[in-house]
């Protein structure tokens, strides 16, 4: 999928609304192609975002899990690490 798209579940701290509203975004430009809808499309596009913000939020708080949460800056710091390999240093 994307992978601008990042884990919001069992974090410390929870996934804000403003991550869980920036991967709906993400969702929404990579099903419909746009990076910024046309004016016709701009309603239906912010609809969707809306939606699947509400939707990844119910899941979010719907769902359990006995592990302790992930460290934020533990999670970042592995992936710049992988990045770094995969892409080289910069």
């Amino acid at each position: 999928m994307c992978r601008n798209i990042k884990p919001l579940f069992n974090f410390d701290p929870p996934a804000s609304e403003a991550e869980i509203v920036a991967a709906s975004l993400q969702f929404v430009r990579k099903v419909s192609g746009f990076t910024r809808p046309s004016k016709a499309n701009e309603a239906a596009f912010e609809q969707a975002v809306l939606d699947i913000s509400e939707t990844a939020r119910r899941l979010l708080d719907g769902l359990v899990t006995e592990v302790e949460p992930r460290s934020r800056e533990a999670f970042e710091q592995k992936r710049r690490e992988l990045n770094a390999k995969r892409f080289g240093a910069r």
